[in-house]
C-alpha cells in the first residue's frame, strides 16, 4: 500500500504532470490516494462495487478539476491535497447513495419524530475512529448518510437536507435515531465505552 507520505516537491511534480494530462502521473495520483478514496465511499455505500464505481468516479472528477488546484497557495500541499480529493470523494459518494437507495431512504428519512437537541456526552465519545467506523457499517443507509455527513464530514443539517433531499428537520431527527441506535449496538455488544457511560 502506497504511503500518502509524500516529498512535497515530488508530490507537486505529480500534480504537474496530471494538470497537463500525463497518464504515467495521473496513475500515480490514483496509486496513492486509491486507498483513501475507496476508505471515503465505503462509510456511504455498504456495497463494495457501488463504493468502488464511486471512487473511480471521483478520480475522474479529480482529473478534470486539477488544473484548479493551485499547488503554490497551500504551504502544505499533502494535507490541501488529501482533503480536497476527500471532499470530491463525499459529493461522489452521496450522489451515488442518492441515485441507489432513493426508494429505501425516502421511507426511512421521511418520517420526522420530532426535534431532538444534539448536546450533551454520549458512550460513543469514548469510541476510537475505527471502532465508530465498523458501528456507523451497521446503521440503515439514512442513518449511517446523515451520521457520516454531520459528525464525521462537517455539514450543517441546513447542507444535508439541500444534499439528499430532505427537510432540516428530517436530518436532525435521523442523525438523533442513529446516535440511538448507535448506543444501543454498544450496549448489546457490551463494549467498554457504554460501561463508561453508565458507570
Amino acid at each position: 500500500m502506497a504511503s500518502l507520505e509524500l516529498d512535497s516537491a515530488l508530490l507537486t511534480e505529480i500534480l504537474t504532470g496530471c494538470q497537463k494530462q500525463e497518464q504515467a502521473s495521473q496513475r500515480r495520483l490514483y496509486m496513492l490516494y486509491y486507498s483513501y478514496g475507496l476508505s471515503v465511499c465505503l462509510r456511504y455505500l455498504h456495497d463494495r462495487d457501488v463504493a468502488l464505481e464511486a471512487v473511480n468516479d471521483g478520480f475522474m472528477k479529480v482529473f478534470q478539476e486539477l488544473p484548479r488546484f493551485d499547488t503554490t497557495r497551500h504551504t502544505d500541499v499533502a494535507g490541501s491535497l488529501r482533503g480536497w480529493i476527500r471532499k470530491i470523494m463525499v459529493h461522489t459518494a452521496i450522489d451515488r447513495f442518492r441515485a441507489n437507495s432513493r426508494h429505501a431512504f425516502q421511507a426511512d428519512l421521511d418520517t420526522v419524530a420530532g426535534s431532538h437537541a444534539d448536546g450533551g456526552h454520549s458512550p460513543l465519545d469514548n469510541l476510537s475512529f475505527e471502532e465508530l467506523l465498523q458501528l456507523i457499517g451497521q446503521l440503515t443507509p439514512a442513518y449511517r448518510a446523515v451520521f457520516n455527513m454531520y459528525v464525521i464530514d462537517g455539514y450543517t443539517h441546513e447542507e444535508i437536507a439541500t444534499q439528499l433531499g430532505i427537510s432540516v428537520g428530517a436530518s436532525k431527527s435521523n442523525l438523533f435515531k442513529a446516535r440511538e441506535h448507535l448506543k444501543t449496538l454498544l450496549k448489546k455488544n457490551k463494549h467498554h465505552a457504554y460501561a463508561k457511560y453508565v458507570g
